[in-house]
């Protein structure tokens, strides 16, 4: 078996990725960004000002403070927005900044990374609120039907 260099072995794992196989580490990453509340964070880490149907980032993302996810994330649990935010950082989707303050203030910033997740997680947010009228109805007429 030829020896590989460390570029080539990068190289061959990206193709043998496959979500579809229960080892794969894709899938655990499909699993986590999958999340509802990653999607909400996303967005809200990329409003600007007031909600706006179909809003996306306009320059640069925003940085919030932990409250104001959790006031804008609304029933979250404090426990799953930390758990959340902790494995979005971990993954590199954003940045954590703690400014020694009294009390201390934490902010939270997409990364390049996250910010490339959050425009195709937008757009499953946008197809959402675009049909959930015909989702209400469709789950009426099977919920309808005769069993």
């Amino acid at each position: 078996m030829p020896t590989r260099t460390a570029a080539q072995q990068r190289t061959q794992a990206k193709v043998d990725y496959d979500a579809f196989l229960a080892g794969c580490p894709s899938r655990q990453l499909l699993d986590r960004i999958s999340d509802k509340w990653v999607a909400l964070i996303l967005a809200a880490l990329c409003s600007d000002g007031p909600y706006q149907p179909g809003g996306d980032c306009v320059g640069e993302p925003r940085s919030m403070r932990y409250s104001e996810l959790a006031r804008r994330l609304a029933g979250v649990s404090q426990k799953m927005l930390t758990q959340t935010l902790r494995s979005l950082e971990r993954d590199g989707m954003l940045t954590r900044t703690v400014t020694p303050t009294v009390p201390v203030t934490v902010t939270y910033e997409l990364t390049d990374l996250g910010l490339s997740l959050h425009h195709v997680m937008r757009g499953i947010k946008v197809w959402a609120e675009a049909h959930m009228d015909e989702v209400h109805a469709n789950r009426e007429a099977y919920d309808s039907r005769p069993a």
